[in-house]
């Protein structure tokens, strides 16, 4: 517990800087890094990193999403937003395309090699989905808080799904260990109980609305706190539901944490799990249905 304390202590000033302090080129870089740690994490807890070649290309793939998110989220003016969008769009499909043609050419390369089958190193066609979600779905689910950070005023809006998170997951550990007793998800989560998800999502609740009266009594932002509420309910939701599907991940491939990065948390796949679901979740709905307006 201690060494989980020194470390939270150090991550969250850090990370509370680069969030909302520095501009979205330095979160680029972090989230690059955290993206190519994340994707080899995945692919080694489903041994997929025995493959060399697969595990180099998913890598440089993850490490590219955020850049390319970047680019297309930079602030334009109305006239040439389309171009930004087509820039994003354009980056994305190409990366695509050529990641996924280097893991088509390698499946069919390794197919019938003798050696490859021998050790292990073959990649199977049911594999290519793992490595695309390793090399670009998680990448870009996290690099929303890129595109978050870039809206207007978004080095306020981009703390929504750290709020969402943070609140969420406290209020499940504290409601579970003291109240918990039905658990719904034994096999997959022993540890989570019901009552715990459903003291997560009211924290997750409050969190927001305390952010939305800190925003509104010290920013020029108007906030709409019925749709706040909304964005603590699906934040919560979603927190919860990337906390399961990571857990669920860990248990098919029975390993405790997906690595060491951060002492007394695991892997960067162990601390950010409950972002990949929740940053794309706040980012959508801030653009859809926004809860904050310019006064």
């Amino acid at each position: 517990m201690k060494i989980r304390i020194i470390s939270a202590a150090i991550m969250i000033p850090f990370f509370f800087v680069v969030l909302f302090v520095l501009p979205p080129g330095y979160l680029t870089l972090v989230l690059s890094a955290i993206n190519v740690i994340a994707a080899y994490e995945l692919l080694r807890a489903t041994k997929i990193s025995k493959n060399r070649s697969v595990l180099v290309y998913s890598m440089i793939t993850a490490g590219l999403v955020p850049m390319a998110v970047y680019l297309g989220s930079i602030p334009v003016t109305a006239s040439s937003g389309p171009h930004s969008v087509m820039l994003l769009v354009t980056l994305l499909l190409s990366i695509f395309f050529i990641f996924i043609s280097l893991l088509v050419i390698e499946a069919v390369l390794t197919m019938k090699s003798k050696k490859a089958i021998e050790r292990g190193t073959q990649l199977k066609f049911r594999q290519i989905p793992i490595a695309l979600a390793a090399g670009m779905m998680i990448p870009y689910m996290l690099s929303t808080l890129i595109s978050l950070k870039s809206v207007h005023h978004g080095h306020m809006l981009v703390l929504l799904p750290v709020v969402a998170t943070v609140f969420t997951d406290s209020g499940a550990y504290f409601t579970g260990i003291t109240l918990g007793k039905t658990k719904p998800f034994p096999t997959i989560s022993p540890n989570k109980t019901a009552e715990g998800y459903i003291g997560g999502t009211i924290a997750g609740i409050i969190g927001m609305l305390l952010y939305g009266l800190l925003l509104s009594s010290t920013t020029p932002l108007t906030v709409i706190f019925p749709v706040l509420i909304l964005y603590g309910v699906l934040g919560a939701i979603m927190t919860e539901l990337g906390d399961l599907v990571f857990s669920l991940i860990k248990r098919k491939c029975e390993i405790k944490d997906y690595g060491k990065l951060i002492p007394g948390h695991g892997g960067a796949l162990d601390r950010f799990d409950s972002m990949i679901f929740c940053g794309p979740t706040l980012y959508l709905l801030v653009v859809l249905i926004p809860a904050f307006i310019i006064s």
